[in-house]
């Protein structure tokens, strides 16, 4: 009996009644009951029987049939040389069963239960189920499985259950899963404990909720990687049975570690480092149409509805134009505005139990592919730093004139004789420049007044212009000395 959760097979039923068959008189199916089983009504029980063959004849009526632990290491074509139309559960595993071939199964197109778990299988062939169309559940674990062909489980359209757990299967047609045409009904694919190394996360991640609810890839050589990590972390969260139940044995290999470690354990963990993903996150742009989709855990679901983040509840009966309720329980959003931002509620009730999903819808205040509304700080700051590097040097070698009167004309030099109360630390030196009346000329013309229209008490009189190329220079005034604490410089 294999130890995990997930290769255990619910067999109460079929169980009570092979039981009961066990008590049932030889023979009691009017002497048609072949040597060494046991029959029951429609149950036949060959179990423990030390067959090397399918017995002959079968009862026509036999609706379960048990071959377990017993010799029947090859399934031909002819073990069933008669239809057995009534057949809908084959029980085969611990029989050392090699061989089954692509005829085997012509004769019982009922059958709904195959069990050939525990056996020596090594490949399952093209088309090997193939006329299986109304088998629901096919048990294939702890066999030597190597090979599967992607066609091996053609046609099987009502398929529910698939264990392959404890084989050797290195690459598995998961393909089968993503097209969803080939296996429609899938709900559980056991994979545990065979030596898968890589899976496509991001594919997985793609599937109905309800399928990755009850994908097993426990106790697989997989290699470490974000994605992997991500996947699995979105079903950890969500409550997934085949994350929660196994995650200490869900492991991936790190080159160069010594053991494999914990996938649930790659956050934020060297040398990946993985960040975990937001789970339902959509981001869209003004003016778009999105669809947020009710990922829900339960495949029969009887109802489900949806709340708006203003709490307004869309039922089944349509929306109000920009939000219509699908068919498939989707919320459809058109023409999305600011305000259509933020989080959404599926509630889900489903055969067991209730469920929410929360989406978080962004919306881009902009539409995608027209020009944004808003500028990006780093750009704006760095255009504000050129901006100012501009004015500065503006400021300091474009500074306009600051007396109105004085463009155009120079200032005249000071007279000879300095005045002695000059300050020799004055920071505004007269300067000689050229020809030409200085600014307010009309005042300082005056006889009794001085620089800046003051009466001058006493000093000395101003000397005769000078002819020629040189300039007249002033006579300082005592009373207009300079300061050498002046902040106000003489601008000519």
């Amino acid at each position: 009996c294999h130890p995990c959760a997930a290769t255990r097979v619910p067999m109460g039923p079929l169980s009570l009644l092979l039981a009961l068959s066990l008590l049932a008189p030889r023979g009691s199916a009017g002497g048609s009951c072949p040597p060494r089983c046991v029959c029951a009504s429609n149950l036949l029980s060959c179990s423990q029987a030390n067959l090397s063959a399918v017995p002959a004849p079968l009862p026509r009526f036999t609706a379960v049939l048990d071959l377990s632990h017993n010799n029947v290491t090859r399934l031909r074509a002819d073990w069933a040389p008669a239809r057995l139309p009534h057949l809908h559960a084959l029980l085969l595993s611990h029989n050392g069963l090699a061989f089954v071939s692509t005829e085997a199964f012509t004769h019982v197109p009922r059958l709904r239960h195959l069990d050939l778990s525990s056996n020596r299988l090594r490949t399952l062939d093209e088309n090997l189920f193939s006329d299986l169309g109304e088998l629901e559940v096919l048990l294939l674990y702890n066999n030597e499985i190597t090979t599967v062909d992607r066609t091996a489980f053609e046609n099987l359209g009502r398929l529910r259950k698939l264990y392959l757990g404890q084989n050797r299967i290195a690459r598995f047609p998961l393909e089968l899963l993503r097209e969803g045409t080939r296996l429609p009904q899938l709900a559980l694919l056991d994979l545990s404990a065979n030596r898968l190394r890589a899976v496509p996360a991001g594919e997985l991640q793609a599937l109905p909720a309800w399928l990755r609810d009850r994908l097993y890839l426990h106790n697989n050589p997989l290699a470490c990687d974000c994605l992997l990590f991500q996947l699995l972390d979105r079903g950890h969260r969500r409550h997934l049975s085949a994350v929660e139940d196994f995650q200490d044995e869900l492991r991936c290999v790190l080159p160069g570690a010594p053991a494999p470690i914990k996938i649930l354990a790659l956050a934020g963990q060297q040398p990946l480092n993985c960040s975990k993903a937001r789970e339902a996150v959509l981001e869209a742009h003004l003016g778009d149409s999105v669809t947020l989709g009710c990922d829900s855990r339960w495949q029969g679901v009887r109802s489900r509805h949806w709340v708006t983040p203003g709490g307004e509840r869309v039922l089944g009966d349509g929306g109000n134009g920009s939000v219509v309720l699908l068919a498939n329980g989707s919320l459809q959003l058109q023409a999305l505005r600011p305000e259509d931002a933020g989080t959404y509620a599926c509630w889900v009730a489903g055969p067991l139990l209730n469920e929410t999903l929360y989406v978080e819808l962004l919306v881009h205040n902009f539409t995608l592919h027209g020009p944004h509304d808003t500028l990006n700080t780093a750009y704006t700051t760095l255009v504000g730093c050129i901006l100012s590097v501009v004015l500065v040097l503006i400021y300091l070698y474009l500074t306009p004139c600051r007396c109105c009167c004085c463009r155009g004309t120079e200032k005249p030099p000071a007279p000879r004789d300095d005045s002695i109360n000059s300050s020799v630390l004055s920071t505004t030196p007269n300067h000689a420049g050229g020809t030409g009346e200085p600014c307010g000329s009309h005042i300082a013309s005056n006889a009794g007044t001085g620089q800046n229209g003051r009466f001058k008490g006493g000093g000395t009189p101003p000397l005769p212009a000078r002819q020629g190329p040189k300039v007249q220079r002033k006579v300082s005034d005592p009373d207009s000395v300079s300061s050498v604490f002046s902040d106000t410089p003489i601008v000519v």
